[in-house]
């Protein structure tokens, strides 16, 4: 699925400009974190891809065909959208019900509905929570309980919307895992966040945004090698890759490993 977004503006009612004549394409199943401030337009820019917002001025295309000659109900049935806080999705009375309401709408066969319950449930932590009502979840679960009924649906996108909001070590290396599910089966994962850690360790492929624009985008050595831009988007490199570009290092470090590698390399070649 490729998804082209040309010129994309939007303006609130109160004239306030939130997008700034947006021109990008997203495609393949490499997951993409999109990072800048608060305030930088980045949910509303991916509120666009599936409909949930309208375009102001601009298109964006969904393999071509215009996202206006669709609802979002049907677009949603190839783009989910997983919303920063649970309680704004969540409204059945179990998680199974939770789980069955967007494939049941869609006319998924019940035996089918069934398997996907089995492996999502676990993939998602919940197995065995299934017959607890949503809002009887902790943070942590309820968020997992959103993401498992978006990915219920089988969409070819999948949108999360800070993910990582209150979320322990477990429940990141279960996104870690969710993630790495959607590129090995084709599947393509766009996530907002702030977490540069999560990001560094997740993603490859960066959309920077700052005041409603796209500043660059790029591999992750590219974006957090570029000083100027992430001055310019308030972003803070993951603490790592600080102290590797204080100390002058010529490769870009991510993890302690590497930053031993790189260190090592240096006082080698002295």
């Amino acid at each position: 699925m490729k998804i082209e977004i040309k010129n994309l503006k939007h303006k609130y009612p109160s004239g306030g400009e939130a997008l700034r004549g947006i021109n990008t394409a997203f495609e393949g199943s490499d997951p993409i974190a999109i990072i800048g401030q608060n305030g930088a337009g980045k949910t509303t820019f991916a509120k666009h891809l599936n409909g949930l917002l309208r375009p102001t001025e601009g298109q964006i295309l969904i393999d071509g065909e215009s996202i206006h000659e669709h609802t979002t109900a049907y677009w949603s049935k190839y783009i989910g959208y997983v919303f920063q806080n649970p309680d704004n999705q969540l409204f059945l009375e179990t998680v199974r019900k939770e789980f069955e309401f967007g494939p049941k709408q869609l006319g998924v066969p019940r035996h089918e509905i069934n398997d996907r319950i089995d492996f999502v449930s676990e993939l998602v932590g919940l197995k065995h929570r299934l017959s607890t009502h949503p809002f009887d979840l902790n943070a942590t679960e309820k968020k997992f309980c959103t993401i498992g009924s978006i990915l219920m649906m089988d969409p070819k996108v999948i949108i999360l919307d800070e993910p990582t909001c209150g979320q322990d070590v477990e429940g990141n290396q279960r996104l870690t895992e969710i993630i790495t599910y959607l590129k090995n089966n084709d599947r393509l994962c766009i996530t907002i966040t702030h977490d540069m850690k999560f990001v560094v360790r997740n993603f490859d492929q960066i959309v920077v945004m700052a005041k409603g624009q796209i500043l660059m985008s790029g591999s992750k050595n590219l974006v957090f090698s570029d000083t100027k831009t992430l001055l310019e988007s308030y972003v803070t490199p993951p603490p790592i890759t600080r102290v590797g570009q204080a100390l002058g290092l010529k490769d870009i470090s991510f993890s302690k490993e590497e930053f031993i590698d790189h260190f090592t390399r240096r006082l080698h070649q002295r």
